[in-house]
């Protein structure tokens, strides 16, 4: 992109003329043109009232707060640029999650702890950027084949719950209906879950620990609400509070690996 600007004194337009002309200004705003020389990978968390902010919003407040803080985007080509910025996945709104992850291009060579530390300042309260590390190449989104969430389910305790994860996962399918963007269906929740397990109960209720593949259309904490009520009638009181506690790839023991892992090391 350039600015236009008049500079006085230049020759003008025709033979004799002594005016000014319109001449083409470097400008200081991000040009599409300029290639991407760095992508840094940030994981997030969505915490308190900002899990019923749908991703749409939480988008709109990273690109509210990449701009605030400065950080040298590199855009896309066309008529309409915008920024590159790749998102892995989303948390559903209504669940927290301690992470999600983003990847930004950028072109110039930044240090992500800065990038972390000066997003984190722009963000609003309940978005917090955790870790920032610079791609070491390939797509972030191949290393992420399935979730870990942490379900408290109000009214429901353990011992309850303990015979209904183990229904669930005895089970060789378990059909529940959902609402997806062509509407209506019925999917089968169980070919999704990796495993199923009841945390001690805090006091409070009983918690469900369960490990869910990515497949589509996506098995969601509801949908594992949902095959609970189907096998075992179990239903909390109150909605539940769901949170996503890692995302990654799969073990051969169903462990979820952290994409950042082999990175940092």
């Amino acid at each position: 992109m350039a600015a236009v600007g008049l500079v006085p004194g230049a020759a003008g337009p025709g033979p004799g003329s002594t005016g000014t002309v319109i001449a083409v200004q470097p400008s200081t705003a991000p040009r599409p043109s300029d290639p991407p020389v760095q992508r840094i990978r940030l994981r997030y968390a969505k915490r308190g009232r900002l899990r019923f902010t749908s991703h749409r919003d939480v988008a709109r407040s990273f690109e509210r707060a990449l701009r605030a803080a400065g950080v040298p985007m590199a855009y896309s080509q066309g008529f309409n640029p915008h920024p590159k910025v790749s998102w892995i996945g989303a948390a559903p709104t209504g669940a927290a999650s301690e992470a999600e992850y983003v990847e930004i291009q950028v072109v110039r060579r930044l240090d992500p702890e800065v990038v972390r530390t000066e997003l984190n300042a722009a963000l609003p309260a309940g978005l917090d950027v955790t870790q920032a590390l610079e791609s070491d190449g390939g797509a972030l989104a191949d290393r992420i084949e399935a979730s870990r969430w942490r379900i408290e389910l109000p009214g429901v305790p353990a011992a309850e719950l303990r015979p209904a994860a183990a229904a669930l996962m005895a089970a060789a399918e378990v059909p529940v209906e959902k609402l997806t963007k062509d509407g209506r269906r019925t999917i089968d929740a169980r070919a999704a879950l990796v495993s199923a397990v009841v945390e001690e109960d805090e006091g409070c209720c009983g918690i469900l620990s369960v490990v869910v593949r990515q497949v589509s259309p996506a098995v969601r904490p509801d949908d594992v609400l949902s095959a609970l009520f189907v096998v075992a009638g179990v239903r909390p009181t109150v909605p539940a509070k769901a949170t996503r506690t890692a995302q990654g790839r799969l073990d051969d023991d169903g462990r979820i690996v952290d994409p950042f892992r082999h990175v940092a090391e």
